[in-house]
């Protein structure tokens, strides 16, 4: 009987054993919590000079740069620059073009199969603060994609980049290949 009972105590004290053993092992590890990082801002923004400048071409802006940073990059002025037409306050963004007109240079036009109507550049529109009128003067944007523009921007507030124009019913790729070069969003409503 003693045996017995030594075979007993022993599977008893085996099976706590094994009890604890897989306890522990199924336990969670212990480590620090995981902390996820926002994505850093990008720091840079490519802009792309051409014209009445010094060195045209595509030039890397540190984020939150105005229209002088990439006239300076490009080498200044040359001496036929009209530096009156432009804005050298007004923010850059990431793929603009800043076009500096010579003195006496007719505005550029931009052409679509309804009509052809001048465009300075880079007098750009804003389309976060341009009026429907103002946005009915790009190609392929007629009154009634004007206003719904102003209506997609009074319902979801600001555009963050010119891209989210296409979020507009009825612009899609096509229409902002031919706007993306005249358009902006360095103010907000």
């Amino acid at each position: 009987m003693r045996s017995k009972l030594v075979y007993t105590g022993f599977g008893v004290l085996m099976g706590l054993l094994s009890a604890a053993l897989i306890f522990i092992a199924a336990a969670p590890p212990r480590s620090n919590p995981i902390t996820l990082l926002p994505s850093p801002a990008p720091s840079n923004l490519a802009v792309f000079v051409s014209g009445a400048v010094q060195n045209p071409g595509v030039f890397e802006l540190p984020t939150g740069s105005r229209v002088e940073a990439a006239i300076k990059a490009a080498g200044g002025w040359t001496d036929n620059a009209d530096y009156e037409a432009i804005n050298l306050a007004a923010l850059l963004s990431d793929g603009q073009k800043v076009y500096v007109k010579a003195i006496g240079e007719e505005p550029l036009v931009q052409a679509d199969s309804e009509r052809s109507t001048p465009l300075e550049l880079p007098g750009l529109i804003d389309i976060n603060t341009a009026t429907a009128e103002q946005l009915d003067e790009l190609p392929g944007i007629g009154p009634a994609k004007s206003t719904e523009i102003v209506a997609y921007r009074q319902k979801n507030g600001a555009f963050d980049k010119i891209e989210d124009i296409q979020n507009v019913s009825g612009i899609g790729p096509a229409i902002f290949e031919n706007i993306q070069d005249l358009i902006t969003v360095t103010g907000a409503p």
